[in-house]
C-alpha cells in the first residue's frame, strides 16, 4: 500500500519552494478536498495545498500461510509545504503472524514534489524521494532491520471520470540489498460517490529476491469531498505476493497553519 514522512528542515523547505516556484504554484482547486494515495500500491502525482493536512489509515491483514497471517495498520501523514511539494510522514503497527499483538512498526518520511502538470506523454509528473527508518523490531517480525533510501517516479493522467497513474521506484538498503517496483493503477467513478480502483504491480527481485506481481482491486465511497472510505482485496499473480484484504479512510483534516 501506499506506506511510508515533520518538517525536515526550514532549509529543504526553502530550496523546494525556490525551486518550485518557477513552475507556478498550483494546487488543487478545493484544497480541503482529500486527494486518497491509498489504497492501491502507486500514487499520484497530486499534492496536498500549502498550510493543508490530510491522513490516511487503514489495516490490512496478508495471508502468508495456510493458517498464518500478518495484520498492519498503515497511516501516512501529509503536509501541504509550498505549492507542488508535500511531506510526508508514515507509520505503521505490525501484528506478525502467530503473534498475538501488536508491535510499532518501521517508520519513514518523503517529499513528493511535482514537477509538472498536464504534459506529453507523463501528464502530471513528480519525484518522491523518501527514507524508512528501522523503528520495527526484525526479531519480533515488525520491522526489516535496515534503513532504505528510495525514489519513486510518477506520471499520473486523466481521461474524463478515469485516472491512471503509472510508478517505477528503486530502492537501495543499508544491508548493501536492492529492490524495485513497477505499478500501474486506475480509478473510475462508478456512480455519484462510488469508485471503483483496480491495480497490478510487482517487484522484478533485486538481490536475489524472486520476482513477483500481484493484483489490488476495490471500491471507494467518497462520503465528503474531504472523508473518503476505501475496501478491497489483493491478490497474487505470479510470485509470492501473499492474498490480502484491507479497509482505510482518507481524511482531509483542515489546515495546520
Amino acid at each position: 500500500m501506499s506506506v511510508m514522512r515533520r518538517c525536515a528542515g526550514g532549509a529543504l523547505v526553502m530550496l523546494l519552494g525556490a525551486a518550485a516556484a518557477p513552475l507556478g504554484a498550483q494546487s488543487a482547486p478545493d484544497p480541503h478536498a482529500a486527494q486518497p494515495e491509498r489504497p492501491t500500491v502507486a500514487t499520484h502525482a497530486g499534492t496536498v495545498a500549502p498550510g493543508w493536512f490530510e491522513i490516511e489509515s487503514g489495516v490490512e491483514r496478508d495471508h502468508v500461510g495456510p493458517d498464518a497471517a500478518t495484520l498492519a495498520t498503515p497511516t501516512l501523514l501529509k503536509f501541504g509545504i509550498v505549492p507542488r511539494v508535500q511531506l510526508d510522514v508514515a507509520v505503521t503497527t505490525v501484528r506478525p503472524a502467530g503473534s498475538a499483538s501488536l508491535g510499532v512498526g518501521d517508520a519513514g518520511v518523503g517529499v513528493k514534489w511535482r514537477l509538472a502538470d498536464d504534459v506529453p506523454l507523463v501528464g502530471d509528473f513528480a519525484l518522491q524521494p523518501s527514507v524508512k527508518f528501522p523503528t520495527g523490531s526484525a526479531a519480533r517480525g515488525t520491522g526489516s532491520g535496515t534503513t532504505d533510501v528510495s525514489l519513486l517516479a510518477i506520471s499520473s493522467h486523466e481521461f474524463g471520470p478515469t485516472a491512471l497513474d503509472l510508478n517505477v521506484g528503486y530502492t537501495k538498503r543499508s544491508d548493501a540489498s536492492a529492490s524495485a517496483l513497477w505499478t500501474v493503477s486506475t480509478g473510475t467513478t462508478i456512480a455519484g460517490p462510488l469508485a471503483w480502483a483496480a491495480e497490478v504491480f510487482g517487484y522484478p527481485g533485486l538481490s536475489g529476491a524472486p520476482p513477483s506481481t500481484g493484483f489490488l482491486t476495490g471500491p471507494t465511497w467518497t462520503v465528503h469531498p474531504w472523508f473518503v472510505l476505501d475496501a478491497g482485496a489483493i491478490f497474487n499473480v505470479a510470485g509470492g505476493q501473499p492474498p490480502a484484504v484491507y479497509a482505510g479512510l482518507t481524511w482531509n483534516a483542515g489546515r495546520y497553519r
